[in-house]
């Protein structure tokens, strides 16, 4: 058996649970949907358990794939654990039948199967209990028993949202990444308390491609898309992809993710932005000396977009 007819199995073993459900998913349906003999299945996997513990490895690694860039291209915790979330959530509605298997189906597995997904979110409690390291000085940090009960809490939110009736067309295309502001307030609130946690409560959820976006250093967009024939700096794509990235974030919360320590600087730079119509203040009634609260314009969004797509081509011309 080739690896691309392994694969095809896999997929349709993660199908077949996400349609039929655990009890009911069947070695005889697999072969059907995939149209491999039964005796070229038998040779590649002793029984369903096997395959079935196969699919969920396959899972696993195709959503580490997928966050391993964002949460690695950020320095602090929080940055990188919400991108890290982005691209989860993103897997999630990409590819709903692995991404439920993971969640959802495999707690229904044999031993082989739940000591694997034990491992898996070993690995993810490993993950968020370095947020220890960003928590307030001075105050008495939580166990990683905690962080295993983080993992728990958040996959059984999300495990919630994706048990919905097989026929509707939510099962087929589940719409999750509107869970991001409630799951990224249950990840910070025991180590970032609950002061960051209502924040991220009430931010509006980034764009999918948060912690993956590669910026394209020290190159000028056209002046149609920047409204200007000023050159855009590196300095101020960084300002905007952090904004696209996380709308709402306040005037210092865009410094540290764009790697500007004078607030003075941040403050000139945010009111040039604003000036030629790329960002915008979220809200008309804010209390006096409450944060500045920015997202992007439609404006803004096209200059991001003319971003990401010089650095995509010039990422291209390396490979």
């Amino acid at each position: 058996m080739d690896e691309v007819q392994r694969t095809r199995i896999l997929e349709a073993m993660a199908e077949t649970l996400a349609e039929r459900g655990a009890d009911s998913a069947s070695i005889g349906e697999v072969l059907a949907r995939t149209g491999v003999p039964a005796g070229v299945f038998d040779e590649a996997f002793a029984d369903r358990e096997a395959c079935l513990l196969a699919a969920l490895d396959l899972a696993a690694e195709r959503a580490r794939t997928r966050m391993a860039p964002g949460y690695y291209a950020h320095s602090r915790w929080l940055d990188a654990i919400k991108a890290a979330l982005v691209a989860f959530l993103a897997f999630v509605e990409d590819e709903p039948a692995l991404g439920r298997l993971l969640v959802v189906y495999s707690t229904s597995g044999g031993e082989q199967v739940m000591r694997r997904r034990v491992q898996f979110l070993a690995e993810l409690a490993d993950v968020i209990d370095r947020g220890r390291l960003e928590g307030p000085g001075g105050r008495q940090q939580p166990p990683l028993v905690i962080a295993e009960g983080v993992v728990g809490a958040v996959l059984a939110v999300l495990g919630n949202r994706l048990l919905v009736d097989a026929s509707s067309r939510e099962h087929q295309h589940p719409q999750v990444m509107d869970l991001f502001g409630s799951l990224v307030s249950i990840i910070v609130l025991p180590y970032l308390g609950a002061g960051v946690a209502r924040r991220e409560l009430e931010r509006p959820a980034p764009s999918r491609t948060a912690g993956a976006r590669m910026l394209a250093a020290q190159s000028a967009l056209s002046p149609r898309a920047y409204g200007t024939s000023a050159r855009l700096t590196y300095r101020t794509a960084r300002v905007l992809s952090a904004i696209g990235d996380y709308p709402g974030a306040s005037n210092r919360e865009i410094a540290d993710r764009a790697g500007i320590i004078d607030q003075g600087q941040i403050s000139k730079l945010l009111g040039r932005l604003r000036e030629r119509g790329l960002i915008a203040k979220m809200g008309t009634a804010r209390s006096r000396g409450a944060p500045n609260s920015w997202r992007l314009t439609e404006r803004g969004e096209l200059v991001l977009q003319e971003i990401s797509a010089m650095a995509g081509a010039g990422e291209a011309s390396r490979s």
